[in-house]
């Protein structure tokens, strides 16, 4: 039996599960069941948001918090399993996601997902401040450095077809805690993102009725500097893009693939203008600021392809992930490197690299060779990509904190999936909330950079558990060859820490980068050696372990790339979702583990 034919468990089973062992029954207590005996969807009571037994009351609570050490040393080492994620966790959602999504909905929702407003605004500043002409190489790195990662999400998503995208695979291969780190960082990246795309998208909107972008703002004298301009717009734009998203998955993508079409049009037409109109001579000198400059615009643009890891999450609705994820990934991936490309090679042609407009610059080139009427086409297309952006967010943030509440790291209430809709409400409706509220007040400036910091670093991860997945198994492995495999691991990361530490401390001589290098490949070779465990059923990650090596490398380079503030932000943001998990989160997920464990136990001995 395939795992997405395993049936549900019945009713009946379900809450004489939850009766005994006060973990599993989600939906238990008043107030949950509707007259016919079927439980309602929408149920308010303290056992549908914490049924696990540490917070039956307050003593119980005290108790669990007494055990907090052995606890937590619990979950350190504890890694859940495939068939957990695809078939157990899946029970808590009591309604399936509709499978309904082919290669040609998960190429587009990567399109709208990846291709938002970054490309028209980050080439500009990046051309004129950092790379000049180089910019098309910068994009090129960026590019090729996202692939890797792409690589990396493709192979799992291909095997564990779930909704929890990075979150699932992370708690397979690293464990729970890993796990919980990572998926902390991708809700506070995911909300504080959607909200910065609301009000950038009031901003642009703004920008085409008046000179003034907080012309539709409402100012607030008593509120501080930084919250006191309140967004109405970027608000309604949420919601309205959340509802869309939530009123079916089918539909959310169709939108996505008429708007992202349009959008491709739009954008063959600044290429083929740029090649026609764009002058060679605006390429020289190719490397105005050298190859320190190339980099440090590859760390900057990058974040133009940061997306595709929510189009990851959809597997768990696609119709037949064996083809249509890798199709659809690293198909759309790979021809949006080639767009992005392109598109900085046609700025750069037709204006001198030194005179490009930092804020608008496709607007503005395009009204100095006389053609401003194409600058409302260039409006448009980026306010469909925002547009895109906000919608495939949505649907992403939402799967994947539908998959962090199976688990019950957060309350299982936002777990459940509508059984008319067939998609989960109640995750796009706490997103939307809170998504709301700070696009309301802040303007995120301060925060940027951590979403930069939270991406790499989940990506590194990522290519990580790649590597473990293939050289250790459980009760497999020897002792020997785990620790040879963990030595290459350290070996890996030194050398690649080590290159990051001299470049940007401006270290120029040869011999130091020519040893750290000779390090990595040392490291990557004797991992080579190494005998691998497991062998992808479906579709693999080509030259293991080298582009999973090479992926961590160049996530660690650019995240040494983006200074001290971005590391104390993350580490400040990373030390209040801990507070959280030691308080909550660690003791609910420990009281599910060892109900199911204790439920296996008695299933054993029944069979015996």
């Amino acid at each position: 039996m395939g795992w997405n034919e395993v049936p549900l468990l019945r009713e009946s089973e379900s809450k004489n599960k939850g009766e005994e062992s006060g973990v599993m029954g989600t939906g238990a207590g008043e107030g949950s069941e509707s007259t016919g005996g079927k439980k309602a969807y929408w149920r308010w009571s303290k056992k549908d948001f914490y049924p696990e037994p540490s917070f039956n009351s307050c003593a119980d609570y005290k108790a669990a918090v007494r055990q907090t050490l052995p606890r937590l040393k619990d979950r350190l080492l504890d890694r859940s399993t495939e068939t957990n994620e695809l078939v157990d966790l899946s029970k808590e959602s009591e309604n399936p996601m509709k499978r309904c999504l082919t290669w040609w909905d998960l190429i587009w929702l990567s399109f709208g997902s990846v291709v938002g407003s970054g490309i028209f605004t980050i080439t500009g500043q990046e051309a004129h401040d950092d790379a000049g002409p180089a910019i098309v190489v910068s994009y090129a790195i960026s590019g090729l450095s996202a692939l890797f990662s792409v690589f990396c999400y493709t192979e799992f998503s291909v095997e564990i077809p779930v909704a929890g995208g990075s979150f699932s695979f992370l708690r397979i291969e690293l464990g729970d805690f890993i796990a919980f780190i990572a998926a902390s960082n991708i809700m506070l990246e995911a909300i504080l993102g959607a909200a910065g795309l609301g009000r950038s998208w009031s901003s642009y909107f703004a920008s085409m009725l008046s000179n003034n972008s907080d012309f539709l703002r409402i100012y607030v004298k008593s509120l501080p500097s930084g919250f006191n301009l309140l967004d109405p717009i970027a608000v309604a734009v949420l919601l309205i893009i959340n509802a869309i998203a939530a009123s079916g998955t089918k539909l959310a993508s169709l939108l996505n693939s008429i708007s992202s079409v349009i959008s491709s049009l739009v954008i063959l037409f600044i290429i083929v203008v740029g090649f026609v109109r764009g002058k060679t001579e605006n390429l020289s000198p190719f490397f105005p600021y050298g190859a320190k400059g190339v980099f440090r615009a590859a760390a900057v643009v990058y974040w133009s392809y940061t997306g595709f890891d929510m189009v990851a999450t959809m597997a768990e609705e696609t119709q037949n992930p064996s083809t249509d994820i890798p199709i659809g990934l690293v198909g759309s991936m790979s021809v949006i490197t080639v767009i992005y490309c392109l598109m900085s090679l046609t700025l750069v042609m037709l204006q001198k690299y030194n005179e490009i407009d930092v804020n608008a610059p496709y607007t503005v080139v395009f009204a100095k060779i006389g053609m401003k009427w194409a600058k409302y086409l260039v409006s448009i297309c980026a306010l469909k990509g925002m547009t895109t952006s906000m919608l495939c967010g949505s649907m992403g943030q939402a799967r994947y904190t539908t998959q962090i509440a199976r688990a019950h790291m957060i309350p299982p209430w936002f777990a459940l999936v509508h059984p008319k809709t067939q998609t989960p409400v109640n995750a796009t409706m706490v997103v939307t909330i809170i998504g709301a509220i700070v696009a309301l007040f802040s303007s995120l400036d301060v925060l940027s950079s951590v979403f930069s910091f939270s991406t790499l670093f989940i990506f590194m991860l990522m290519a990580v558990a790649l590597l473990v997945r293939r050289y250790y198994v459980k009760d497999v492995t020897s002792n020997k060859s785990l620790f040879k495999f963990v030595a290459c691991l350290l070996v890996i990361f030194g050398a690649s820490i080590g290159i990051t530490a001299m470049w940007n401390s401006n270290y120029l001589g040869w011999i130091g980068y020519s040893v750290c290098g000779l390090v990595w490949f040392g490291g990557t070779l004797g991992m080579q050696l190494l005998p691998k465990q497991h062998t992808p059923r479906l579709w693999g990650v080509p030259l293991v372990p080298w582009l999973p090596s090479m992926s961590i490398f160049l996530n660690l380079f650019l995240i040494g790339s983006l200074g001290y503030l971005a590391f104390i932000r993350f580490f400040a943001c990373s030390a209040v979702m801990l507070l959280y998990y030691v308080f909550v989160g660690l003791h609910a997920t420990y009281d599910v583990a060892h109900q199911n464990h204790d439920a296996v136990k008695i299933e054993d001995g029944e069979d015996r």
